[in-house]
């Protein structure tokens, strides 16, 4: 039991010191955290919170893939962003001084997904004795408040074919698994999921994945893409 409980540390350190916000922790600080951290496991489909809850935790995702949506007022649901093993979950109400609600709901996509919550209580208190942390903290929101307004000008700038290639190319980078094939690229994302993460409607983003196919860029194989030309999409994207 005592080694099981230390590889499941080792692993969560490890998935800890990986997220934007803990990578320039040392490990010994790090370390320091664990004991706070709980851990959580779910099925497909299952939530790990939910728009409006008023909780003041934030998650560390250590397997599986996490959808982020949100709601609108005549129930229909849109797909904002897709996490995967190593990156946080939930952290503005966390630093958000208001306590505010969730702003979305976390949606399991595998079976078997296993994260890690840090009550704000616990984390602020570990700040206090590194407050240099905090500093690079900082940073890295700064650094997420930029990618949410290039996310922005991309949806006001950039055609759906530009927006699909940069979406494509994320995933990639992200999830994408070299083969003899190609980049392999599994998204486990529905047609409209996927449109819903270029932010267009269903029509067009299948009419411009019809023509990277036809290109021989991509090839699609269920919810997997095979990437075939990478720096194809990339120019792409720039147009």
């Amino acid at each position: 039991m005592a080694s099981q409980d230390f590889n499941e540390q080792d692993l969560r350190r490890e998935a800890l010191l990986r997220t934007a916000l803990f990578k320039q922790v040392k490990p010994q600080e790090a370390d320091q955290l664990l004991p706070h951290m709980q851990t959580h496991r779910y099925n497909k489909g299952e939530s790990v919170f939910r728009e409006g809850d008023t909780d003041r935790r934030m998650y560390l995702l250590e397997y599986g893939r996490v959808k982020l949506t949100r709601e609108s007022s005549d129930h229909r649901i849109h797909l904002l962003s897709i996490h995967g093993r190593g990156e946080l979950l939930g952290e503005i109400p966390v630093f958000d001084p208001t306590g505010g609600p969730r702003t979305a709901s976390a949606v399991c996509m595998t079976h078997g997904t296993i994260v890690a919550s840090l009550e704000r209580n616990a984390l602020f208190a570990w700040l206090s004795e590194h407050p240099r942390v905090a500093i690079d903290m900082l940073q890295v929101l700064a650094n997420r408040a930029r990618l949410n307004n290039e996310r922005i000008s991309d949806l006001v700038f950039m055609d759906v074919p530009g927006r699909l290639a940069k979406t494509l190319i994320d995933l990639a980078q992200r999830f994408g698994e070299p083969s003899e094939d190609g980049l392999v690229v599994p998204h486990d994302l529905t047609q409209e999921e996927m449109a819903q993460l270029v932010g267009a409607s269903r029509e067009t983003v299948n009419k411009a994945l019809m023509d990277f196919t036809q290109r021989h860029w991509i090839s699609r194989r269920g919810h997997t893409i095979i990437i075939y030309q990478p720096g194809k999409l990339i120019r792409r994207a720039h147009q």
